[in-house]
């Protein structure tokens, strides 16, 4: 049969539709069969049960087929209400119809599937009334997320309805596009982790950089008014002479025209008037209402109120510095061009794991220009921004914002100060990033910290998982580890197993006393073969013999499953199966493996099967495994009422 075979029944359904082919013998039925069958409903089940559970024909479905379309694959893949639940059942009724019309299945098959139906519709009506609850939920956040990205004030009824109303009365094809560009956007928005200063460290550097030098500097030479342009600017003369004051580039005398014509001062200037150091009063700029003194170094330490007014003001300074919002203008000017994107350079910096150098800062930061502004190419953006770039990174130097760091090339790499790490990890946040501390982890539960860990790099995952443990002992440690492993998914199995790893022996009692549950046994038994002291004592769980701690071979294949699914929630398929590949042991039977597996009770086999199918370089390998996938679809749950019905049995009620 064809690769797709729903083209090949296409025509042949459409036909048994449009002759009123269905599944009811009385005239009068007014039920979920009335009326006439729904070819396209039909055919997008048939679709869904061959893309998502490889179907090999119509001929293959079976009633655990049928059911693990109904309550899994449709409410995941289709938006429906609970409203629409009739009809759905009704094409459903149909299909079966077809099905027995045309051959594909014999009488006994389509009574089996009828009944199936008949049993799971309360549960199918369930799940379709649980996903629309959780679609409306799902899109109400993203509907907010995109209102609050756009400026829109969710807390504002009017705007918020001006915006909804806005929203709905655009084309279909422009509300998706929006929708998926944000949902791209907010994927992007998770950074590593970083390591904080304390708070006392960082306000004495805040009153120490070079920032708070020269916003102190230019409140100082205002002394008691300099007069300003209607705009609220200095004039050409006296901007020179407070960038001259203020060690900042003063132009030459013909270039300057007006304040932006000197753009370190302009952004100093601005960045001042923001933070309230400087403010405007009867055509004149005085200082502000923000004492300069909170960014003056301190005599000795300071207190905790001192040091906190100082970071806040600090940081609003920051913030209008590196932020300016100015329009590069239509001459692409470089310097202007360069503060306005400066926080990417920024984030760049504080993403990455060793210092870059100015070079490579400046091809990440041509690279995102080109694509911003869609003006040349990242080498012809990089040739004409590249001056401007360095002159910002050494502006970010003196600020005590960065520092060069020396390296084995020849020319030295830059990293983010304590304090510049502080500072953008603040306008992060600030933006809706998510951005985690090394450490924070240390108090919270256990879900919490299972589910944290996924956003650290190895070396801070060791580090939280050292604090977490530091912080409790052993038994509660293992118990409250045991407890997600039974509750969570995959995902969180494996990273809560990898962290009971690391608990020695007094955990053993606990761990023993777990390993008779199927989720956490064979994470538990493998643990106690690793590290059980009593191996004459009690059970090792339901199943097991006294001192009986070796996982068996079903242990084995359900924790292959387990690891591999694991690994699909997070990672592309073909990333996660080449993964599994390569940490499987050496010699290990992956061939014997991927046959037995489908017979494993593990709710993911026929997921796993299907990806190694998809994505194992071996292809006599990858085509067991899809088979073994057929094989684990079809094959009839435990204690499921439907076992032999394929055979004509009647099903149990």
């Amino acid at each position: 049969m064809a690769d797709n075979w729903v083209d090949s029944v296409d025509g042949e359904l459409r036909r048994w539709a449009d002759r009123g082919g269905g599944p009811a013998a009385d005239p009068a039925d007014t039920g979920d069969t009335a009326g006439a069958a729904d070819a396209e409903g039909m055919l997008l089940l048939l679709d869904l049960a061959r893309e998502d559970l490889g179907l090999a024909g119509p001929g293959a479905l079976t009633p655990p087929v049928l059911r693990e379309l109904m309550l899994e694959v449709f409410p995941e893949s289709v938006v429906a209400g609970p409203e629409e639940v009739p009809a759905v059942v009704g094409a459903v009724r149909h299909l079966v119809a077809f099905l027995r019309d045309t051959g594909a299945v014999g009488d006994g098959e389509a009574a089996a599937l009828a009944a199936e139906l008949d049993r799971l519709v309360p549960e199918f009506t369930e799940a379709v009334t649980a996903a629309d609850a959780s679609d409306l939920e799902a899109a109400a956040e993203v509907i907010t997320g995109m209102m609050a990205a756009e400026g829109v004030p969710v807390d504002d009824e009017e705007a918020v309805e001006r915006w909804v109303r806005e929203f709905e009365a655009l084309p279909d094809e422009e509300r998706y596009a929006r929708t998926e560009a944000y949902l791209r956007e907010i994927e992007d928005r998770v950074v590593p982790p970083v390591r904080l200063a304390p708070p006392a460290g960082l306000a004495a550097a805040a009153r120490a950089s070079g920032l708070a030098a020269q916003a102190r500097a230019l409140a100082g030479w205002l002394g008691e008014g300099r007069p300003v342009t209607g705009d609220g600017e200095l004039a050409a003369a006296d901007a020179r002479a407070a960038a001259e004051a203020l060690g900042l580039p003063p132009g030459r005398p013909g270039d300057v025209s007006e304040q932006a014509d000197l753009p370190e001062l302009d952004r100093l200037w601005w960045a001042a008037m923001d933070a309230e150091l400087i403010t405007r009063r009867d055509g004149t700029a005085v200082p502000g209402p923000e004492p300069a003194a909170h960014l003056a170094p301190a005599e000795g330490d300071g207190d905790a109120a001192a040091d906190e007014a100082t970071l806040n003001l600090w940081l609003r300074l920051f913030d209008a510095a590196v932020v300016p919002e100015q329009d590069p203008g239509g001459d692409l000017d470089p310097v202007r061009l360069v503060q306005n994107e400066l926080t990417g350079v920024l984030i760049h910096l504080y993403e990455q794991d060793e210092p870059a150098t100015s070079g490579e800062l400046t091809a990440a930061f041509a690279e995102h220009v080109s694509g911003a502004y869609e003006v040349a190419t990242p080498r012809e953006i990089a040739d004409a921004l590249g001056s401007a770039l360095v002159r910002e990174i050494e502006d970010l130097v003196r600020w005590g914002v960065a520092a060069p760091v020396p390296g084995t090339g020849p020319e030295p790499g830059y990293a983010l100060t304590p304090l510049g790490v502080w500072g953008v990890r603040e306008l992060l946040l600030a933006d809706g990033f998510l951005a985690p501390v090394v450490g924070e982890l240390a108090d919270a539960p256990a879900g919490e910290l299972v589910a944290g860990l996924v956003l650290h790099r190895q070396d801070t995952a060791d580090e939280e998982i050292e604090g977490w443990l530091a912080g409790r002992d052993a038994p509660a440690a293992a118990r409250d580890l045991l407890e997600v492993m039974r509750t969570g998914g995959p995902g969180a199995r494996n990273l809560a197993a990898a962290v009971l790893n690391r608990l020695g022996a007094e955990a053993e009692p606990v761990v023993r006393e777990a390993a008779g549950e199927r989720p956490v046994r064979p994470y538990a038994l493998l643990w106690l073969a690793r590290n059980a002291t009593d191996t004459a004592g009690s059970e090792a769980g339901a199943g097991t013999g006294a001192g009986a701690v070796e996982p068996d071979r079903d242990d084995y294949l359900w924790l292959f499953v387990d690891t591999v699914a694991g690994m699909l929630e997070t990672a592309d398929p073909r990333d996660a199966v080449a993964a599994a590949v390569a940490d499987a042991p050496a010699g290990a039977d992956l061939d014997g493996m991927v046959r037995e597996m489908w017979r494993t009770d593990h709710p993911d086999a026929a997921r796993v099967l299907a990806a190694l199918g998809d994505h194992h370089p071996d292809k006599a390998l990858a085509k067991s495994a899809r088979t073994a996938a057929y094989k684990a679809r079809s094959a009839p749950r435990a204690g499921d009422a439907t076992a032999g019905a394929r055979a004509g049995a009647p099903a149990a009620g």
